[in-house]
């Protein structure tokens, strides 16, 4: 770790320390990182600011930016447009690896999309059923109380869906995942191509599905930090929320 960040101490994370130096590379998570949370994912809005944020930092580091996200690529596209960043989609199930590259899209199987419909049936409209093709999301941010059951439904399934499936809980619901769609596995293969390769990672996330993204860059020597860190994580530094975060890469610049 480099002498010139902040320790943590204990389970207190400090912020990391307010510019970065040396050859560098930056992944980012987008919903509790980059936007606050909304009852309903389509629900957010990208500033023209924010782009230009990202835009710059993409400048800077000759174009080792890229989101890491559970969004597809496409719906990270129509968020952001007009600019187009290097993405992992799906937890890493989707890549674009150049900015103007075609997308290697995951389709959803029949047996997920049975799935969502049973889900769908049983909460009701107070839950928002997310079909991101192999990846199950369901939204409980607007009717907490649907939460448990909604758990319940997904865990239940794994029982007669084929093997390689896990549950990921989250701060506002649940997601049902391929074994390989992971964050850190995406921002490592990013990490051998150009013009990540020889760089230090940096990852910036807020939830549970984003640990694996920080055990991964602190492996490789990185910089992981969590936004609205709990008690409990792998992170080694946090960030008190969005504004905090926006604040900490508009000094990066």
């Amino acid at each position: 770790m480099s002498e010139t960040l902040q320790k943590v101490i204990g389970e207190t994370l400090q912020k990391p320390q307010a510019l970065l130096t040396g050859e560098w590379a930056l992944f980012l998570d987008i919903d509790g990182t980059l936007l606050e949370h909304a009852e309903h994912p389509d629900a957010v809005s990208v500033s023209d600011e924010l782009r230009s944020l990202l835009q710059g930092l993409d400048l800077k580091l000759n174009g080792a930016v890229a989101f890491i996200t559970g969004r597809s690529v496409a719906a990270v596209d129509q968020l952001f447009q007009p600019l187009k960043l290097r993405a992992a989609g799906l937890y890493g199930l989707e890549h674009r690896l150049l900015p103007d590259d075609d997308v290697e899209v995951a389709d959803e199987p029949a047996d997920i999309a049975a799935l969502a419909d049973e889900i769908e049936a049983e909460l009701g409209r107070g839950a928002y059923i997310e079909r991101k093709g192999r990846v199950l999301a369901i939204h409980t941010r607007a009717a907490p109380h649907l939460l448990p059951r909604a758990t319940q439904l997904v865990e239940q399934a794994l029982a007669v869906l084929p093997k390689g499936y896990r549950v990921v809980p989250g701060n506002a619901g649940v997601e049902l995942l391929p074994l390989e769609a992971a964050k850190g596995a995406a921002i490592r293969r990013f990490m051998d191509i150009a013009p990540f390769a020889g760089r230090r990672p940096v990852f910036l996330g807020d939830d549970t599905s984003d640990e694996n993204g920080f055990e991964a860059v602190n492996d490789a020597g990185g910089i992981s930090i969590r936004v609205k860190p709990p008690a409990h994580t792998t992170a080694q530094y946090g960030l008190a929320g969005v504004a905090e975060t926006l604040a900490w890469l508009r000094g990066q610049l």
